[in-house]
C-alpha cells in the first residue's frame, strides 16, 4: 500500500513564481544620450529631446517624504500615450521624457489622488515637481507615534503597524499583543489593537481596545471614530451616538465622523439630527462623503419633505451606482413616487410605516465571519487600495506573466534547504501538536507541450516522504504564480482590484478564480485511483515597478465533500535571491498552509533557503508533461 499521505502539487512547483530581475536599459549601439543624472543608486539617461524630471511625493503639512512608494501614471496629452512609474525609498523618482505636455497623477493607498500638468521642453534643465498627498478621510489612520513607547516594546509596535499597512492581520497581531505585555497603557497601541480586532469581526474586543484608547487619551479623534463605528455595528445607538458627539466636538471638519453620527441618530428616530449630521458630512466631506445621501433621503421623507428626500436618495444612486444598496433604494424611490404627499404619513412602505422608514445603511459593513485558526478567506476581508486609481490591467497581466514564462522557458532545476512547521490546532488555532522537520529540496520543471507544465519534486535523506508529520506529504503549492503563465491564464477570471501596498511597496491587487467553462489543471486530490480537480481563486500582489509578484493567497472556491476536505488556504511570499554570475531570481520565502482535512485542522509553514539554480543548458528538461496530482491516504474515510 502507498504510505499515506496528502500531497498538494501543483502543476508546476515553485520555480515557476520566480521572477527575473528586470535589467537596466541602456541605448543601442550608436545611439547618442544627451545627458545623465545620478542620485545615490539611481542612474538616468535621457536621449536628445528629452527632458529629465525629478519628482518628489511629500506628505500633508509635515513636508516629509510620504512612508510609502507611490504609483506614477503620466499621460501625453497630445498623443495619449500613458507611462507608469514608481517611487523609490525616499518617494522620489528620476525619469527622461521627450518634450510635450503632460498631466502626472501620483497615488498612493490611504491618500487622496493628486494631479498636476507641465510642459516639458528643454534638455537642458531638470523640471523638479513636488506633489503633497492629502490623507484620504475614509481610510483609517495607522499612522501612529512610539515616542512614549518603552524602549522594549518598540520594535514589536512598529513590526505590528507595518504589519497593518500591508493587511497582514496575523503578523499584526503578534507583535502588537508582545508590544502589550510591556505597554498596555499606550493608547496608540490600544487603537492599532482595536483597529485588528474590529477587521477579525471581534467587536467587543476591538471595543474594549478602543474605548481605553480613547479614555487613555482624551480627545482621541481615531479612536472614538472607530469605537462609534463598533457600537453602530454592535447595534448599541445610544452609545454610539454619544461617542460620535465626542468625535465631531474633537474634530468638526472630520466628515466621516459627520457620517455615522447621522447614521446613530436615523437609528435613533432622532431625524432632524440625522439631517443635521448628514448635510454636514456632505459639505465637509464632497465627493467622497456621497453615501450620506442616503441617510439625508430617509430623514428628510420622516420630516414630512418628500421631495427633497427624493432628490438626496436619487443623489445617493447617481453617486454611487455599484452600491449594492441602490435596488434597494430605487424600490423605496418607486414606493414613494406612487404615494400621495397628503397620504404619506401612516403609509405602509416597504413593510415600515412612511413615518418610520427603517434607514437600509448604518456603519460601513464588517466582513464575513472569520474562524480564529485561519486567517479571512480571499473574498472575506479584501485589502485596502488607493482611491480612484485606475489599474492598468493589461499591462499587469502581460509582463507578469512574461516573467512566469522566461523563468520556465530559462531555468529546469532548482535546489533548497526547506524549514518545515506543522501543527494540528484547535477551533481557536492553539496548537494540539508541533512538529518541525528539515530536508533537501529539488524540483524539475518540464513542459512536455504548450499548456502543460509539469514539476517533479524530491525531498531527500534529512527525512524520508513517508515520514511526513500526520501522514501529511505538502508540495507543489507554490506553484500559484504559474496562472499568470500565458498558456494558463486563460483559465481563469481576473480583475484588478487597484492599487494596493505591500510593506511600504505599491503593488497592484490581481483576484483570480478558475473558470467553470475551462480545465482546472492547477491542482488535483488523489484518493486510490480517483483523481479530484481543484477549482482555485486567489489574490496576487504585484509590485507596480517590476511586476513581479510578491504574495500570492489561494482558497478552494468550494469543498470537497467526497475526501472530506473542506477547506485549503495558501499563503505564499516571494523574495529576490541573488546566484553566480550575478543572476537574480524571486524565489518563496515562505509559504504557508491551513488545512480543514477529515474533522482536523492543520497548519503548515514551509521556508526555503540556500537556493541553488541549475539552467536548461545543464540540465535536459523531460519532454512528457505530467498531470497535477495530490495522494491522500487511502485508509477509509470516517463517518
Amino acid at each position: 500500500m502507498t504510505p499515506p499521505s496528502v500531497v498538494r502539487t501543483a502543476v508546476l512547483c515553485f520555480v515557476v513564481t520566480v521572477f527575473l530581475l528586470s535589467l537596466v536599459a541602456v541605448p543601442a549601439s550608436g545611439q547618442r544620450t544627451g545627458r545623465m543624472e545620478t542620485d545615490m543608486a539611481d542612474v538616468v539617461q535621457t536621449r536628445f529631446g528629452e527632458t529629465l524630471v525629478r519628482l518628489g511625493v511629500f506628505s500633508e503639512n509635515l513636508k516629509t517624504h510620504l512612508d510609502r512608494q507611490s504609483v506614477i501614471k503620466i499621460t501625453n496629452e497630445s498623443t495619449h500615450d500613458v507611462k507608469w512609474a514608481t517611487t523609490d525609498e525616499k518617494s522620489l523618482a528620476t525619469l527622461g521624457l521627450p518634450f510635450g505636455k503632460y498631466e502626472f497623477e501620483v497615488s498612493a493607498v490611504g491618500f487622496l489622488t493628486e494631479r498636476k500638468e507641465s510642459v516639458i521642453s528643454d534638455s537642458l534643465n531638470t523640471v523638479r515637481l513636488e506633489f503633497v498627498l492629502r490623507r484620504d478621510p475614509t481610510a483609517i489612520d495607522l499612522n501612529v507615534s512610539d515616542a512614549a513607547m518603552p524602549a522594549k516594546a518598540r520594535g514589536d509596535f512598529k513590526r505590528g503597524a507595518s504589519a497593518l499597512k500591508s493587511s497582514n492581520l496575523k503578523d499584526a497581531k503578534k507583535s502588537l499583543d508582545a508590544a502589550y505585555k510591556m505597554a498596555p497603557s499606550n493608547p496608540d497601541l490600544n487603537y492599532l489593537l482595536g483597529y485588528v480586532a474590529y477587521q477579525q469581526k471581534d467587536l467587543a474586543q476591538a471595543q474594549n481596545y478602543l474605548t481605553a484608547s480613547a479614555s487613555l487619551s482624551s480627545g482621541n479623534m481615531r479612536a472614538l471614530t472607530l469605537l462609534g463605528q463598533v457600537e453602530l455595528a454592535r447595534d448599541e445607538y445610544t452609545a454610539a451616538a454619544e461617542t460620535l458627539e465626542k468625535a465631531v466636538g474633537t474634530d468638526p471638519a472630520n466628515w466621516t465622523a459627520h457620517n455615522l453620527l447621522a447614521n446613530a441618530y436615523l437609528k435613533l428616530k432622532k431625524y432632524d439630527g440625522a439631517r443635521q449630521q448628514a448635510e454636514l458630512a456632505i459639505a465637509k466631506g464632497n465627493a467622497a462623503a456621497g453615501a450620506a445621501n442616503l441617510v439625508l433621503g430617509q430623514a428628510l421623507v420622516n420630516l414630512g419633505k418628500k421631495g427633497e428626500g427624493i432628490q438626496a436618495l436619487q443623489a445617493f444612486v447617481q453617486n454611487a451606482p455599484t452600491d449594492p444598496n441602490v435596488p434597494q433604494v430605487r424600490d423605496l424611490i418607486a414606493k414613494l413616487e406612487r404615494t400621495d404627499d397628503a397620504h404619506l404619513a401612516g403609509t405602509e412602505i416597504a413593510g415600515k410605516s412612511a413615518a418610520d422608514i427603517d434607514p437600509i445603511f448604518a456603519a460601513p459593513e464588517l466582513p464575513a465571519a472569520v474562524n480564529p485558526w485561519r486567517p479571512p478567506g480571499i473574498d472575506d476581508a479584501k485589502p485596502s487600495v488607493a482611491d480612484g486609481v485606475s489599474c492598468p490591467f493589461d499591462s499587469v497581466i502581460e509582463r507578469s506573466g512574461e516573467r512566469v514564462k522566461q523563468l520556465v522557458d530559462d531555468v529546469s532545476r532548482i535546489a533548497a534547504v526547506e524549514h518545515l512547521l506543522h501543527e494540528q490546532v484547535d477551533e481557536m488555532g492553539n496548537s494540539i501538536t508541533k512538529e518541525t522537520r528539515n530536508y533537501d529540496y529539488v524540483a524539475t520543471i518540464s513542459e512536455g507541450q504548450p499548456g502543460f507544465l509539469a514539476v517533479d519534486e524530491d525531498r531527500l535523506e534529512r527525512m524520508a516522504r513517508a515520514r511526513f508529520p500526520d501522514g501529511i506529504a505538502s508540495g507543489g503549492f507554490a506553484a500559484l504564480a504559474l496562472v499568470f503563465h500565458p498558456d494558463m491564464r486563460e483559465n481563469f477570471e481576473m480583475t484588478c482590484e487597484g492599487l494596493g501596498n505591500w510593506h511600504g511597496q505599491a503593488t497592484w491587487l490581481v483576484h483570480f478564480k478558475q473558470r467553470e467553462d475551462r480545465p482546472a489543471r492547477m491542482q488535483d486530490y488523489r484518493v486510490g485511483d480517483d483523481v479530484y480537480s481543484v477549482h482555485l481563486k486567489g489574490r496576487a500582489w504585484i509590485t507596480a515597478d517590476k511586476f513581479e509578484i510578491v504574495r500570492i493567497e489561494s482558497e478552494l472556491v468550494g469543498p470537497i465533500p467526497q475526501i472530506q476536505l473542506r477547506y485549503e488556504q495558501q499563503v505564499v511570499e516571494y523574495g529576490p535571491v541573488r546566484f553566480q554570475k550575478n543572476v537574480e531570481l524571486w524565489l518563496p520565502t515562505k509559504a504557508e498552509i491551513y488545512l480543514d482535512y477529515r474533522k482536523h485542522r492543520y497548519y503548515r509553514s514551509h521556508g526555503y533557503d540556500h537556493y541553488l539554480l541549475f539552467s536548461v543548458d545543464s540540465v535536459e528538461k523531460r519532454n512528457e508533461p505530467k498531470a497535477p496530482t495530490t495522494d491522500l491516504p487511502e485508509k477509509p474515510l470516517p463517518n
